[in-house]
C-alpha cells in the first residue's frame, strides 16, 4: 500500500512542527524546549503515559492498542538535538541560535514520529503496545546509552526497537536497509608525543618531537593496509597535530595528535586499539621520546537483527513499492545501543537526490518525506502487532 492518507492529510501540521523545530535547535542533553514540546504534544494525543527526563532530557510516551493481550511491545525511536554549526541555508525558518543547527535532519525524524504517535492515539488499531521513544545527544553524546542505562527498555518491557534516519541521495520517500553490521563503531585517540625540546638550531641537543610524531601518523595508516584483512573495514584518520610551541627557532617538547578509528567488528575495533598503542610507543622510543596514548571507545558497531530487518524491510516496501540494500555507512550512530539491548532494526529513508548531505550548513531536511517516514513507522506497529 502506499503511504496512509491520513499522513497526507497531516501533512502540513507535521511541516509547521518541524520547521518550528529547525528554527530552535538545541545541541546534545541541552533539548529542553524540543523534550518539552514532544511531550506537550504527546499528552495532547492522548497517549496513556508520558515521561521525560530519561537519559536526562529524553521523553518517552507510551500508546496501547485496542487490544493488549498479545503481550508485544514495540519501541520506535527518533533523536532530537542539533549540531554546533552555524547555517548557510537561507531559509526562511533558519536557526535562530547562532552556531547550532539542525544540519543532521533529527528534526525532521521528531516531527515524523510525532506524526505517527498521533495518527497511532487516533487510530490505535493494533494489538499491543507501542512505545515512542524520543533520544537527546546523538550526535556524540551517547544519548541512547543514557536511555538504555536509565532502564527504559525493562521499565516498559520493549521487546523490539527500530530506528529511522533520511540520507541525502537516495530518491525522495524511497528506502534502503541491511542486515548484520550497518554503521561503524566510532573511537577516538589522543596521544602526546613528549622529547626534549631545544633550539632548532642544535637539533642534536634534543629529542625531536615534531619527526617522531609525524613518523607515527605516516606509520598508523599501515593498520589498515598492513595488519587489517583486506577483506574487513577499518578506517585510520588523524585528524589534528599540535606543537607545544608555534615558534620558527623552538623544537617543542610535546606534540599531541588527535584522530578517530571507525570499524565494522569487535575484532577490528581491539585490533585498530592495540596496534596504535603500539606503533606509537614503538615510533616514539626509536627517537627517544614517549607516547602516552588514550582510546576512548566510542559508540559501538550498529548492528540490524536478521529477523526485524526482513520485516521492516517488507513495510518499506508495502509504502515505496520497493526497497534497496544499503551501503556499509562508516558513521556512527548511537541506536547501536539500543539494537545491543533488544533486536531491532534501522533504515534509510530518502531525503531526495542533489541538495546539500548531512551535517552540512546548507542542509536541510526535505518535509516531501515525512509521508513516506511516518506511514513506515505506523506499518511497523499496525504489521507487527495486528489487530484481530
Amino acid at each position: 500500500m502506499p503511504t496512509k492518507n491520513r499522513f497526507a492529510e497531516l501533512h502540513d501540521e507535521i511541516t509547521t512542527w518541524r520547521r518550528d523545530l529547525h528554527e530552535n535547535p538545541e545541541i546534545l542533553f541541552e533539548t529542553h524546549r524540543t523534550s518539552a514540546i514532544v511531550a506537550e504534544k504527546l499528552q495532547a494525543f492522548g497517549c496513556d503515559e508520558v515521561v521525560t527526563g530519561i537519559g536526562r532530557t529524553g521523553v518517552v510516551g507510551v500508546i496501547k492498542g485496542k487490544e493488549t493481550g498479545s503481550g508485544k511491545v514495540i519501541g520506535l525511536r527518533a533523536d532530537m538535538d542539533a549540531l554546533p554549526i552555524h547555517e548557510q541555508t537561507g531559509l526562511e525558518y533558519a536557526s535562530k541560535t547562532p552556531g547550532a543547527m539542525h544540519a543532521c535532519g533529527h528534526d525532521g525524524h521528531t516531527a515524523m514520529l510525532l506524526g505517527a504517535a498521533k495518527y497511532l492515539s487516533e487510530t490505535r488499531n493494533f494489538d499491543g503496545t507501542v512505545v515512542v521513544i524520543f533520544q537527546p545527544a546523538e550526535e556524540g553524546g551517547g544519548g541512547g546509552k543514557e536511555m538504555c542505562d536509565d532502564g527504559m527498555m525493562d521499565r516498559w518491557g520493549i521487546q523490539e526497537v527500530y530506528g529511522m534516519h533520511n540520507w541525502p541521495g537516495m530518491p525522495l520517500g524511497s528506502f534502503a536497509i541491511r542486515p548484520g553490521s550497518f554503521f561503524a563503531a566510532t573511537d577516538q585517540f589522543d596521544i602526546t608525543f613528549e622529547g626534549k625540546g631545544g633550539h632548532a638550531a642544535k637539533p642534536q641537543e634534543t629529542v625531536d618531537t615534531t619527526v617522531m610524531a609525524a613518523q607515527a601518523v605516516v606509520a598508523l595508516q599501515t593498520i589498515a593496509s598492513r595488519n587489517a584483512n583486506p577483506v574487513d573495514q577499518v578506517v585510520v584518520s588523524v585528524t589534528s597535530f599540535e606543537t607545544s610551541s608555534k615558534a620558527f627557532n623552538v623544537i617543542p617538547q610535546k606534540v599531541q595528535v588527535k584522530g578517530t578509528v571507525r570499524t565494522m567488528s569487535a575484532d577490528m575495533r581491539d585490533l585498530a586499539e592495540q596496534r596504535i598503542k603500539a606503533i606509537c610507543a614503538g615510533m616514539a622510543a626509536t627517537f627517544g621520546g614517549t607516547a602516552d596514548v588514550t582510546y576512548h571507545r566510542g559508540y559501538p558497531v550498529m548492528v540490524n537483527s536478521e529477523v526485524q530487518t526482513e520485516f521492516a524491510a517488507e513495510v518499506a516496501k508495502s509504502i515505496s513499492g520497493q526497497c534497496d540494500e544499503a551501503p556499509l555507512v562508516m558513521g556512527g550512530e548511537d541506536f547501536a545501543f539500543m539494537l545491543e539491548e533488544r533486536p531491532g532494526a534501522y533504515i534509510l529513508v530518502g531525503n531526495g537526490e542533489g541538495g546539500a548531505a548531512v551535517h552540512h550548513p546548507e542542509y536541510n531536511f526535505n518535509d516531501e518525506a515525512i509521508p513516506a517516514g511516518c506511514s513506515w513507522w505506523a506499518e511497523i506497529v499496525e504489521k507487527r502487532m495486528p489487530a484481530a
